[in-house]
Order: structure tokens, then C-alpha cells, then sequence
């Protein structure tokens, strides 16, 4: 057993006790606070995870008293955290670690450390690899290299194609690829031109209770787009993407979730156009959920200016009224949930003209520090960082995830808000360093991330 004391949560200096497995929990007297459903991808985990693993015991502002009178306490540690902040493990529904097939720019074990450091606990892998995941022998492939890399987690999902080699014509197999251990749905990273299609994959995933997740973008006014449609597109003398293009395709997901009532999440939502969509949805009772990234909420076009290819994702960076709009969007709770759409690239990758790089930064080394400097700067608040990236994604896709009541799977890290760190290949923990912040830097990391009790990541 290991008793931190004196760690900041929330704005209250706590002291929070847990087991380091389930044996040390049960001989505790822990009755196991879960319900089946949020262990409903139990097969995803490492052996010694979930109703097997190390388990949170007590939390409370002063557990002196407690640990003096228990009898049941054996063994314990004690780590004084003053200084440190105290942090649920965050779950990211949105990565791609671009293995099997592209290794040189991730592969799941790099994927996987960076998710360990970077403070996550579980996170869902999209399909776009190549082989594309439309087959149960892939998804399979995915979840082995995962469980040998890392037993004791993070813990990797696969999230099954929508159409057979994302090409937008063919469902995939979604019966085949749930058994095999797909938890979603999406065509992502290539917009659904049918709506017959999107409409049949929204019924064959709900029958299978998997998730659709939907890349908003038309692909005509998308199409050969680089950034923002708008003033600087124009003085760069570069195609751009209209905002309309990802609005217009949330209005029509969510027209079709209301007339089939079934749920539907939209992925990596990037301007207030959309949010304005998402909330008549929502105003109308309508199943729709939804996520976005750190760097909508502080970035917008201009860090593309001077042809940044590090800056070029998909959707793009928008303008300052969108960015403003993320943020209070994700304060109302109009925002479901924080991912990083972890993209990464080689270097060689992102050394081109901006029209010939691919979209993408790689996020989950710099997330939490990034969301950390919108909690200094008094934007967002350790609540809204433990909503929107811990609660809702957990409750959402059906995994488990720690409160910190008596019972809750001992998924926690420490974050040392004092620490500065430069952004840089050699203090990067994933295979590759494309992001606007590349040289920067940047305050607080991650110190110390447990799984199941077990210490996954330390610096």
C-alpha cells in the first residue's frame, strides 16, 4: 500500500491511499466501486488491471488518524507529494500510432510510452493504418503488440474502419472486428461521401453497442486544402478550407443520429460554426457528443503564417473568435471530451512545401502541460481538464476510470506544475516531434503515472 500525502487536487491539499493490487485491496476490506459496463472491454487490459488491480483505499484531506487506527494497513509507503498535483489518468479517444505499416513515424510501443508519460491510461486507435483496420487479423495484431509491450497499460483500443480500406463504398465487417476487440466506429481521417453509407454504418455499429465516430469535413470544399480558408490563406497564396465544410457535415450527422436515435460523436470539432450546430443538437434532445483538441484552444491560423508545416492539422487552425469559442465551449460543457488526434510524422515528413506535407501534431507528450498553461492563465480549471479528458470519455466508451472513491481502479499520476522542459526530440517520448511548440518551453510534466496501483512512467 502507498500513502501520498500532502498533493494539490483541485484547489485542496489532499492525502490519498491505494493498493498496489487487488489482494492488498481485498485484505483492506475494498468492496470494488465499479460497474460491469465500464469493464465492458476487460479483454483489452493487461491480466493484473481493472477488478485484478491495485485499487484506490481512502481520499481525504487528512488520512493521519486513518492510517494510524486501521489495523488493515500492512507494509505501507509513504511519498510526500507537496509541490505535486494530483491527476486521474486521462483517456484519449482519438490517436494514431500508425502500426501496423507506417513504423518510421510511430508504432504502438513508442505510441504507448508517450501515452504512459504523457499522463493516459487508455486510448483509442483509429484506423487509418495500412493495412487499413477493416479485419479481425489486424485488430488482433494491434492488441497483441499493445499487451506485450505494455501489460500493465496503458491500454490500447483499436477503433474499427467504417468502410472497407476507408475508400467510403463497403461497410466493413463490424461484427468480426467487435469480437476481435474493436470498441468503435469511424471512417476517420476521410469524410463519408454517402449518406446511405453513414447512415447504415450509424445502425450496424449501434446494433453491435460500438460507438460511431465521425470525421466532419465536406469533401468538396476540403478538397486540396492546406489551412483556414481566410485572409492569411489568401496573402499565403494557399488553397483553404471554409469552416462551412466541417459545420455542414455535423449538421448533417446530427440530422441523422436525431431521425435514427442513435448516437453519434464528432471528432476533433474546430470552430464555432460546428459548436453552434452541436448545441441546437443537444437543445433538441439529440444523441451527439463531441470532442476537440489543446491546440484549438490555443493556437488559430496565424501559426501556420511563414508556411509552418508543424502547424498544418486537419481540421485547421481557425481564427481567434473559433479559439475563443473552443475554450468557453469546453467550459460550458458543450465539449464532451479532450483528445490529442495524436499524429505523428517523421521529420523527413514535415520537410516539404506546405502543399505536400501531411496534417498532423503529435500531442501526447505536450497535452497535459499545454491544457495546464489555460488552468494558470485562470481559461480552464483542473475540473474542466478531469471532465472533459478523464469523466466523459470514460462513461462515453465504456471504460473504467478513477473518481477517487473507495473501490475505483488506482489509475492516477503526479504533475509537477514547476518543472520546465524543452520541446524537443531527445525530451519527447514519441517517435516523432511535429508540433508548433518544437523548441519551445513549456512549464510542468507529468513525474510519476500509476495503472492498477503499478507505476507505469517516471521521470
Amino acid at each position: 500500500m502507498i500513502l501520498i500525502k500532502n498533493v494539490e487536487y483541485c484547489g485542496k491539499k489532499m492525502d490519498f491511499l491505494f493498493s498496489e493490487s487487488a489482494k492488498e485491496a481485498q485484505d483492506y476490506g475494498v468492496s470494488q466501486g465499479r460497474d460491469e459496463a465500464s469493464h465492458k472491454h476487460e479483454s483489452n487490459y493487461g491480466a493484473n488491471y481493472g477488478k485484478n488491480g491495485g485499487q484506490v483505499l481512502a481520499f481525504a484531506e487528512n488520512l493521519d488518524s486513518h492510517v494510524k487506527d486501521s489495523k488493515k494497513i500492512v507494509n505501507l509507503k509513504t511519498v510526500d507529494a507537496t509541490g505535486k498535483v494530483l491527476f486521474p489518468s486521462l483517456i484519449d479517444v482519438h490517436v494514431h500510432f500508425r502500426d501496423p505499416g507506417m513504423e518510421w513515424k510511430e508504432d504502438i510501443i513508442t505510441g504507448l510510452d508517450a501515452a504512459a508519460h504523457g499522463g493516459f491510461s487508455h486510448v483509442l486507435c483509429m484506423a487509418n493504418t495500412s493495412p487499413v483496420n477493416d479485419s479481425a487479423t489486424t485488430t488482433r495484431y494491434m492488441l497483441e503488440k499493445a499487451k506485450n509491450a505494455r501489460p500493465n497499460g496503458p491500454f490500447l483500443h483499436p477503433v474499427a474502419a467504417a468502410t472497407l480500406g476507408l475508400k467510403g463504398e463497403e461497410l466493413a465487417p463490424f461484427g468480426e472486428l467487435s469480437q476481435a476487440g474493436c470498441i468503435a466506429v469511424s471512417n476517420d481521417g476521410v469524410p463519408l461521401y454517402s449518406t446511405e453509407i453513414l447512415r447504415r454504418a450509424m445502425e450496424y455499429a449501434s446494433d453491435l453497442d460500438m460507438l460511431f465516430i465521425d470525421h466532419c469535413e465536406d469533401p468538396y470544399l476540403a478538397r486540396g486544402s492546406h489551412m483556414n480558408e481566410g485572409v492569411l490563406s489568401a496573402k499565403l497564396g494557399v488553397k483553404g478550407q471554409p469552416d462551412i465544410g466541417e459545420a455542414l457535415q455535423v449538421s448533417r450527422d446530427v440530422l441523422m443520429s436525431e431521425f435514427l436515435d442513435i448516437p453519434v460523436h464528432i471528432a476533433h470539432v474546430s470552430c464555432k460554426r460546428s459548436l453552434d450546430e452541436i448545441k441546437r443538437a443537444k437543445d433538441r434532445g439529440v444523441k451527439v457528443t463531441a470532442e476537440t483538441c489543446p491546440h484549438y484552444l490555443l493556437l488559430t491560423e496565424n501559426a501556420i503564417d511563414g508556411y509552418n508545416t508543424n502547424a498544418k492539422v486537419n481540421p485547421p487552425l481557425r481564427v481567434e473568435s473559433d479559439m475563443l469559442a473552443m475554450r468557453e465551449a469546453v467550459k460550458s460543457g458543450l465539449i464532451d471530451c479532450l483528445i490529442t488526434d495524436h499524429a505523428p510524422h517523421a521529420a523527413h515528413d514535415k520537410e516539404h512545401p506546405l502543399d505536400l506535407v501531411p496534417n498532423g501534431i503529435s500531442g501526447l507528450d505536450t497535452a497535459l502541460t499545454l491544457l495546464w498553461s489555460l488552468v494558470s492563465d485562470k481559461v480552464l480549471t483542473q475540473e474542466d481538464i478531469i471532465r472533459c479528458y478523464t469523466k466523459n470519455p470514460a462513461e462515453i466508451f465504456k471504460l473504467p476510470y478513477n473518481s477517487f472513491k473507495e473501490g475505483d481502479v488506482a489509475d492516477f499520476f503526479l504533475f509537477d506544475p514547476s518543472i520546465d522542459w524543452i520541446v524537443n526530440k531527445e525530451n519527447m517520448h514519441s517517435k516523432s516531434a511535429n508540433t508548433p511548440w518544437l523548441g519551445q518551453t513549456l512549464k510542468g510534466r507529468v513525474c510519476e503515472h500509476y495503472l492498477g496501483g503499478v507505476l507505469v512512467a517516471k521521470i
